[in-house]
This record gives structure tokens, C-alpha cells and sequence, in this order.
């Protein structure tokens, strides 16, 4: 991730840190030195609004606040103050301007508590009525910064757990914010990889899948995740600003860990991946057909040659 300058991931539980006891399924608080394995490996920009976001309440949250303020990472989702939330942060990188936003379709049922509304985002998807009100928030949202950066991104926590078909509220989602001029789309929370495509010009990445985790609830699908690279170019001629969105490319990947220890994430195109994964060409095959679905013109980086 080094090699790139903005590294994207989606912290998909909350940091809240040992002085709370750590836990983990349903109600999930990790320790912060996952924070800070993902920064050394060349992380630095963090999506926070997933369905686990309010799981231990304020007090995990304002650590995870208090953890990632301090860092180096572009940090979009949860916020400590509104004020904070609707002035988004922007970031500049050989003269591109970005901006990201971040939501998630709910919170396991847990309730903003009132006053806290800015530490998750929310762009609930529980019904079309409740769907509908939100997405005008989300349009207020975009209109305050689409002008002012050349480049913005919406990471969406959306879609069905452990399903690889896209639903309507994400193929929704996703035209919606096409149609507001979101330049590129990157979906979690299927815990599975899901389909890319483009809508007009607007990069539509469905599901990552799972990067690091020791999530099996579908045997080897949750161990499959996707890592999306692609250059984003820019041109100004006659005071007119150009962005384009070049070279897109994908890498399947591959979580090993041997009983919860010595985790290791193995692309498909390295020829490691055949020490630890069986009938490789065949899981290969299954999984870059899920992510080619929409668009056979993906492309996926090869399987390595054994």
C-alpha cells in the first residue's frame, strides 16, 4: 500500500482501546494497535460509519476519536461535533483536491443516543420512506463540497451480508450519486467481494470483501477480499479542470491465519497463494467472474503460475 499515496480501508469495528474491556461478536471493541498496524502498512485514509459504529456506546467511540486524531489518516464517518461533520475535510496530493464521505445503512438496531448525532453517519435503508429522507441529507451533504475539490469519494457500508448480488438500494445508491457527480463509489459490509462497474463516469466498487479477518460464516468466501488500484489524473487547460480515472485495476486476495495467529494476505498473483489455498485456479476462476459481472472489461491481475 506503500506505493500508493492515498490507502483506503474500512475499519469495520470500533477502536475503542483496552481501558474499556475488549469484545468481539455481536458487540465488538478492538484494541487501537489495530489502528496502528494498518497506518505502518501504508493506510491512511479510514472510513468509520459501519453497523458496528455504536456497538459499545459513546465512550468507545470518543476513544476511537481521541485515537485517530492524533494520526496522519484522512478519518470520514463518525465525528465528535456536527460543526466537525458538515465541514468536511480537505486533503490535497500532487495538486488534486479530495474529499470523502462515508455511511452506513444502520447500526444493528442501536439507536443514535440524542446530541450524538455526528458520530455516525447514517443513510438508513431500512425501508423506502425512511431511505428517501436520508438521501437528502446525503445530497446536502455532497452540494457543500462537490465545487470546492477536484475529486470526491462516498465509501458506502450497504448491501446483504455474505451475498454477492447487488440489491436496489445500492444499485440506487449508486445512480443516485453517479447522477450527483461522485467520482468514485467503494462499498463494505457484504463481508464478501461484489461486483465493479462504472455508471457514466463514476467508479462503482460494490464490496471489497474482507481484508484482515478471521470471518468464516461462508466457509473460504469471507477469506476472498479485493484490493482496487487506480490513477487519478488531472488537467487544466483554459482554466478548465479535467479529472480522469485511469488504469483501473484489481488484485483478488487471500486471508490465511493458522487458528487466529500468524495472519497473512496473500494476493492471487503471487505464487504463494498455492501453499496455502487448494484448487486455486478454480477459486480464482468463481471469484473474478463475481467481480467481472457487471463489466467483463474489468480487469484482475492473473493468477500467479504454480
Amino acid at each position: 500500500v506503500t506505493d500508493y499515496d492515498i490507502g483506503y480501508y474500512n475499519q469495520e469495528t470500533i477502536l475503542g482501546g483496552t481501558s474499556i474491556s475488549l469484545s468481539d461478536f455481536p458487540t465488538f471493541n478492538s484494541p487501537q494497535e489495530v489502528g496502528d498496524a494498518m497506518i505502518d502498512a501504508g493506510f491512511n485514509l479510514v472510513s468509520l460509519a459501519t453497523n458496528h459504529t455504536l456497538d459499545r456506546g459513546i465512550k468507545a467511540i470518543e476513544n476511537s476519536h481521541s485515537y485517530w486524531k492524533d494520526k496522519d489518516t484522512y478519518i470520514t464517518g463518525s465525528y465528535s461535533t456536527i460543526e466537525e461533520r458538515n465541514n468536511i475535510e480537505i486533503k490535497e496530493k500532487n495538486n488534486i483536491t479530495y474529499a470523502v464521505l462515508n455511511y452506513t445503512y444502520g447500526t444493528n438496531g442501536i439507536k443514535r443516543p440524542n446530541g450524538y448525532e455526528s458520530y455516525v453517519n447514517i443513510w438508513d435503508m431500512s425501508n423506502k420512506n425512511s431511505y428517501e429522507s436520508y438521501k437528502e441529507q446525503v445530497k446536502i451533504d455532497i452540494e457543500s463540497i462537490r465545487d470546492k475539490v477536484d475529486v470526491l469519494m462516498v465509501a458506502m457500508h450497504w448491501g446483504t451480508e455474505y451475498k454477492f448480488d447487488t440489491t436496489w438500494y445500492q444499485e440506487d445508491c449508486a445512480k443516485f450519486l453517479s447522477d450527483q457527480d461522485v467520482d468514485i463509489i467503494i462499498g463494505t459490509h457484504p463481508h464478501v467481494v461484489g461486483p465493479i462497474t462504472w455508471i457514466d463516469d463514476t467508479l462503482v466498487i460494490y464490496s471489497l470483501g474482507n481484508f484482515l479477518s478471521a470471518h468464516e460464516v461462508v466457509n473460504i468466501a469471507n477469506r476472498i477480499g479485493l484490493m482496487t488500484m487506480i490513477d487519478i489524473k488531472k488537467e487544466v487547460k483554459d482554466n478548465e479542470t479535467t479529472i480522469t480515472l485511469e488504469n483501473l485495476n484489481n488484485e483478488l486476495i487471500y486471508t490465511y491465519h493458522n487458528n487466529y495467529k500468524d495472519f497473512k494476505i496473500i494476493p492471487f498473483s503471487n505464487t504463494d497463494i498455492h501453499n496455502y489455498l487448494n484448487n486455486t485456479q478454480n477459486v480464482y476462476n468463481e471469484y473474478k467472474n463475481i467481480v467481472t459481472k457487471l463489466d467483463e472489461n474489468i480487469q484482475i491481475n492473473e493468477l500467479a503460475i504454480n
